[in-house]
Parts: C-alpha cells; sequence; structure tokens
C-alpha cells in the first residue's frame, strides 16, 4: 500500500508537468521545485520548526503552530503556482535546450537554498530536515491514525490511498476539461509552432506564464501530501534525479495524453520496487561485488531504454487525428499497391478533375 501511496503522488505530479511539457511544449527540469515548496509549507505551517526558532511564535501560540489542511493546500498550490510564474517570467523568450538547462538550475537554486537555510536563522534546519510534521485530520478523523470499521483495521497507508486517489481524480477532471478548453487548445498551438500561433493572435506570453502556474500548482498540492504523508522532509528529497524521473514519465507513457501519462507514472514508480527482488539475487551471483541499489538503476535504464526504442512515441501515445474515416475504416492511399504514384492520363481522369487545357491567344471578332 505505501508503494501504491508513493506512486498516486508521481502521477499526480507528472500530470502537473505534462501541463507545462504535454500541453504548452516548454521543457522544464526544475519541476521538482514546485514539489519542494509545497512540502516546505506544510512542513513550516504544521510543525514545530517555526515555534522553536522563533520566541515571539511560541510565546503567541503555546499549543504550537497546526494549521489545519484546508488552509496549508490552498496556500501550499498557491505559493508553488507564484514561484511557477516567477520561473516563467524570465523564460519567455527561451526555448528548447536553453529553457530546460534555465529551469533545471532553478531547481538546483531552490534545493540549495532550502539546504542552507539554517544560517544565520534557522528556518528550513538545512540538511537535517523538519520532522514532526502533522498529518491530514479531517473533523476529528485523523489520516494517520489506525482505525477500526466494519470488522477491518484502517492503517495510515489505507487512510491516506483513498485521500491520494481522490486527488488524482480531481487533477485528471482538471487536465481533461484543460485540454478541451480553449486554453488548452491555445497551449497545443504554441507547442505546435509559436511563430504561427503569434500570428493568429494568441498571446503566447500570458498563456506561457499560466502553462508554468498551472502546472505548479500541482507540484505544490503533491508536496503537500509529501510531507504529510511521511512526517519528515529534507532537501535530499528534491535532488535533480527526482526532476528527471518525473519527465521520464510524461516521456515514457506519452507526451500530452493523460491515459499514457497515468500509465508512465505507475510504472515508473512501481518498477524500481519490483527490481528490488531482480537485483538482489543478482548481487548474491557476484558474490556482493555490485551494489544492489546501484544495480537497481541500471536495470531501470536498460528498461526504458528498450521500450522507447521499441515504442517511440510512448506506451499510450495520443492517438493521431485524421488517420480514420467516421466509420472506422482506413481511407485508400494515394499511391498503388507496389508503392507507386497513380500515373494515369487525362482522358482517363473524370470530368471534374480533368485540368482545362491552356487558351491560346484570344482575337476579337466584330461581334
Amino acid at each position: 500500500m505505501r508503494i501504491i501511496d508513493i506512486a498516486l503522488l508521481y502521477v499526480l505530479l507528472a500530470l502537473g508537468l505534462n501541463i507545462v511539457v504535454g500541453y504548452a511544449g516548454l521543457l522544464d527540469l526544475g519541476y521538482v521545485a514546485f514539489y519542494a515548496v509545497g512540502a516546505y509549507m506544510l512542513g513550516l505551517c504544521a510543525s514545530p520548526q517555526l515555534t522553536d526558532t522563533f520566541a515571539n511564535i511560541a510565546a503567541a501560540l503555546p499549543g504550537g503552530l497546526h494549521t489545519p489542511w484546508w488552509i496549508v493546500i490552498p496556500l501550499g498550490a498557491l505559493v508553488a503556482g507564484g514561484a511557477g510564474v516567477l520561473l516563467g517570467a524570465p523564460t519567455l523568450k527561451l526555448r528548447g535546450d536553453y529553457l530546460a538547462i534555465v529551469t533545471l538550475g532553478f531547481g538546483e537554486i531552490v534545493r540549495v537554498f532550502l539546504n542552507n537555510l539554517d544560517a544565520p536563522v534557522n528556518i528550513t534546519n538545512g540538511p537535517k530536515g523538519i520532522t514532526g510534521i502533522d498529518e491530514v485530520s479531517m473533523f476529528g478523523f485523523s489520516l494517520g491514525k489506525t482505525h477500526h470499521f466494519f470488522g477491518l483495521e484502517w492503517p495510515k497507508v489505507t487512510n491516506y490511498y483513498f485521500l491520494f486517489l481522490l486527488l488524482v481524480i480531481f487533477a485528471v477532471l482538471i487536465c481533461y476539461r484543460l485540454e478541451r478548453s480553449r486554453i488548452g487548445r491555445a497551449w497545443m498551438a504554441i507547442r505546435e509552432d509559436e511563430i504561427a500561433a503569434k500570428a493568429m493572435g494568441i498571446n503566447t506570453r500570458n498563456l506561457k506564464l499560466l502553462a508554468f502556474g498551472m502546472g505548479a500548482t500541482f507540484g505544490g498540492v503533491s508536496g503537500v501530501m509529501f510531507a504529510s504523508f511521511q512526517g519528515f522532509i529534507s532537501p535530499e528529497s528534491f535532488s535533480l534525479p527526482e526532476s528527471v524521473m518525473i519527465v521520464a514519465m510524461v516521456v515514457l507513457g506519452g507526451i500530452g495524453h493523460l491515459p499514457g501519462v497515468i500509465v508512465g507514472a505507475l510504472l515508473l514508480a512501481a518498477l524500481p520496487e519490483v527490481l528490488r527482488y531482480v537485483a538482489g539475487p543478482l548481487q548474491q551471483m557476484t558474490d556482493g561485488r555490485l551494489d544492489a541499489s546501484i544495480l537497481r538503476q541500471l536495470l531501470i535504464a536498460l528498461a526504458m531504454i528498450g521500450i522507447m526504442l521499441s515504442r517511440p512515441r510512448g506506451l499510450w501515445p495520443s492517438p493521431e487525428h485524421g488517420r480514420l474515416r467516421a466509420g472506422g475504416a482506413e481511407p485508400p492511399p494515394p499511391h498503388g499497391p507496389g508503392g507507386e504514384l497513380p500515373v494515369k492520363l487525362p482522358h482517363e481522369l473524370p470530368p471534374a478533375t480533368q485540368i482545362p487545357p491552356t487558351t491560346g491567344h484570344i482575337v476579337p471578332t466584330d461581334r
């Protein structure tokens, strides 16, 4: 159940990144920064970190700072969305590899910033991380405690599973509606050809900022849920490999296709745990000369390479429109059975498709 919970969090992250990469075509390698912003938002608002550091806050709140979830989740989404707009503003004229380098640098800046913000004033507790984070509690029902209903035991991992599942369903509905809205079609026009989209009157600047902000809100909500589920956060959880893994989920599943993104996220989130049972025997065969974790990463990389070689457009790519007719039959090819172009004389063509002969010089008459 814990593996499934983490996989659902990755699905939520992949859906948010799909807005930026899949819909708008903006390569973002620093998406994990928004994940960190949401997690640290909950860590500061619902843990003893600030009350232990600042005596004024401890005196004003003797019971500790325990912000309820219905405030922290929108606050985390709002702050992460603001960080997304802050990242998108200076990168509006960048494309491709240059945009990827800038977003990669942004993600590393956030991680280093969180890692060093323990001096001169200890805010994030640096590399030691923040502990004692509150769990989600709804109407007196704490998801972090074990409950008994209908003769069954409902532990923490099961309680959070239903919460994460609801959030994923809600995110899928939002992405589905966005994809078919005017904003979604404008994003896809920018992805296909930004110059042509701008010539058609689309405000590419505002729509790019909206894509960055909208995608970042998903990352902020995921970070809040991750911090509440783990009860502990540190900068090590938001490194560059996490961003690369989320991008790989979107690409492996199928860029811009919601079912494919979900399949890619579930596969890459569960694959490391499945390969744990493969890496262990291989390590024993080599008498422990190979590290199991490194061997597991090697197997994941080989599996990804094999999938992308066999399925270049992803496991479940978006369907190519226009290939099938309304009745489902494929249109006849424009060439013959052997691949050659059809050659017909002009008189063999239907009258509607015959090209009229060129007219000669018209000589005026008396009439």
